[in-house]
Parts: C-alpha cells; sequence; structure tokens
C-alpha cells in the first residue's frame, strides 16, 4: 500500500465526516434535553414507538462526541433497570454500527492515502484480533465510545468482529451505569446497583487473570 495524494471525492467524504461530528457536538452542547418526568409520560403516552424512538435518539447521540456513560444512567433514570439497560445497550450497539460504518465509508479511503505502508503495518496486527482488540477497546473506561466507533471504521478490523465485539464489550459497563441511574431515579430499588456491579467484578477478575497469564507466559523460557 503505498502512499498518495488525497482526491477530491476522498476529501469531500473525509471533510463531511468531520462536519458530522461536529455537527452533533453543537447539537448536543446546545439542546435542551427534557425533564424525567417529561420523557416518562412521553414513553407512557407513545407506547412501543416511543420505545423505538428513544432509542433511536440515544444512538444518534453516541455519534456526537459525549460522554455514553452519562447516557446510560440517563437511561436507568427514566426507564429503570430492565427498560434503561435495553435502550442503553441496543442503542449503544446501533451507534457503534453507524459510528463504524461512517468512519469506513467516508474516511478509510483517505486514511490509506495519507498513511501507506503504516495503515498496512496496523492492519495486519489486527488481523485475526478485532474481536479482541474491540472488546477491550470497550471494556476501556477511558476510552472514548465515539473514538472507538471511528478507530474501528479506519482500521481494517472486519464488520462482523467489531459489531460482536462492541456487543460485548459494551455490556458489563451499562449494566454498571444504567443501574447507577436506576438506583437515583428510584425506580428499580437499591437491588438494581449491586446487580449492576456484578458484571464490573467478573471483568475485573477476568482481565486481572488474562493479565497474571500473559505475564508468566512471558517469563517462561521457550
Amino acid at each position: 500500500m503505498r502512499r498518495g495524494r488525497v482526491t477530491t471525492a476522498q476529501a469531500v467524504r473525509a471533510g463531511l465526516l468531520v462536519a458530522l461530528v461536529l455537527t452533533g457536538l453543537v447539537v448536543a452542547l446546545t439542546v435542551d434535553l427534557p425533564s424525567v418526568t417529561v420523557v416518562r409520560g412521553w414513553l407512557a403516552d407513545a407506547g412501543a414507538w416511543g420505545w423505538v424512538g428513544l432509542i433511536a435518539l440515544s444512538a444518534l447521540a453516541t455519534l456526537a462526541p459525549v460522554p455514553r456513560t452519562a447516557l446510560s444512567v440517563l437511561a436507568g433514570v427514566v426507564a429503570g433497570f430492565w427498560g434503561g439497560l435495553a435502550v442503553a445497550w441496543v442503542s449503544g450497539v446501533l451507534g457503534a454500527a453507524a459510528g463504524y460504518g461512517l468512519a469506513r465509508a467516508l474516511g478509510r479511503d483517505t486514511v490509506e492515502r495519507l498513511a501507506g505502508p503504516r495503515l498496512a503495518r496496523a492492519d495486519a496486527a489486527l488481523s485475526g484480533r478485532g474481536f479482541l482488540a474491540t472488546v477491550l477497546g470497550r471494556l476501556t473506561p477511558v476510552a472514548p465510545f465515539t473514538l472507538v466507533s471511528y478507530a474501528a471504521g479506519l482500521s481494517g478490523i472486519r464488520w462482523s468482529a467489531y459489531l460482536a465485539g462492541s456487543a460485548l464489550g459494551l455490556l458489563p459497563g451499562t449494566v454498571l451505569h444504567v443501574g447507577i441511574g436506576a438506583t437515583v431515579g428510584s425506580t428499580g430499588g437499591g437491588w438494581t446497583l449491586l446487580v449492576s456491579a456484578v458484571p464490573l467484578v467478573v471483568v475485573v477478575v477476568v482481565a486481572v487473570v488474562l493479565t497474571r497469564r500473559r505475564r508468566l507466559q512471558r517469563s517462561t523460557p521457550l
């Protein structure tokens, strides 16, 4: 893969991607959110379509560089534990898919032109590891949701591996944050916080075990 000049079409697509991200950020910072009471009333009146609309709006919000943790907590406050979990997890997976698709369609060609061999080496390193890399990216608290989505779309990670990794990697944090929101909103009772902490504990234990195993493998002579 050789580096080359970016064509006009590629520059336009990359510019469009940047414009979409900036537009989402501006909207997120300037639009006033309705109160919890208003949203709950809207969900009660709209029925199933209300839930579909809430999932769609939440998925769109994840395309902007805003903390997804806050969205999950708000989902728990508004919809309770189980309803909030469904909204936050489904919208997160949909938002992850949309972010990947936008980056792949609008920015991949430009990155190939600019990065050249460096991108080829990165793709080779991720070959066969896309699922694990995505899971780890989603589990890492300091990794912004939007950044992981767009970076995966610009990389060589396959769609199926990315989507499966996102679905799995988003679940523990989503359960925890929705549980916090449900507890604050007094819609699920205090037990939700305890239940939601279980996946986090499991993830920490698994991470410790895998880290120790990797260290042992590195220290063991061949």
